[in-house]
């Protein structure tokens, strides 16, 4: 039960379902969601998009713990070079699969058209847009302040 009363983990977990919460906003006012599977989906599990929710974590989790161990703790230490990783990986690994799977999809579609191969696309956002980090690390930031101060 102190899990939950825990302000590192309430950080975290609050700041994954706010940037999930801003995404879900978003694609309903862009008219992306058209059913309740899609808005759950897209609520909970959605990867990419504005703003990053892995970002927003995993900033959130280096700062609650700046606040409560301090910046030359081992543990602060550890959760930093997370973060580094998290948010290489959003910007380079998982953007560039991103890419390489809207080039296979155009090909596999012209392919389909053709008739050679019937072709299921396969999912195109995986990674981020800098300002999609920037914004979630700025949201996962304030969001760490906040349970590290009140």
């Amino acid at each position: 039960m102190k899990l939950f009363l825990n302000p590192v983990f309430l950080s975290c977990v609050f700041s994954w379902f706010f940037a999930q919460f801003i995404k879900t906003i978003i694609n309903l006012c862009l008219r992306k969601i058209h059913s309740i599977s899609v808005l759950f989906e897209c609520l909970i599990w959605k990867t990419g998009g504005f703003p990053s929710s892995h970002t927003a974590l995993v900033t959130s989790l280096c700062t609650s713990i700046a606040f409560r161990n301090g910046i030359d703790s081992d543990i602060f230490m550890l959760s930093a070079c997370l973060m580094m990783i998290t948010i290489r990986d959003a910007l380079g690994v998982r953007r560039s699969n991103g890419i390489h799977a809207r080039t296979i999809n155009q090909m596999g579609r012209e392919l389909s058209e053709k008739n050679i191969i019937k072709y299921k696309p396969i999912k195109e956002v995986l990674g981020h847009k800098p300002m999609e980090v920037v914004v979630g690390a700025l949201l996962g930031f304030f969001i760490g302040l906040a349970f590290s101060t009140l």
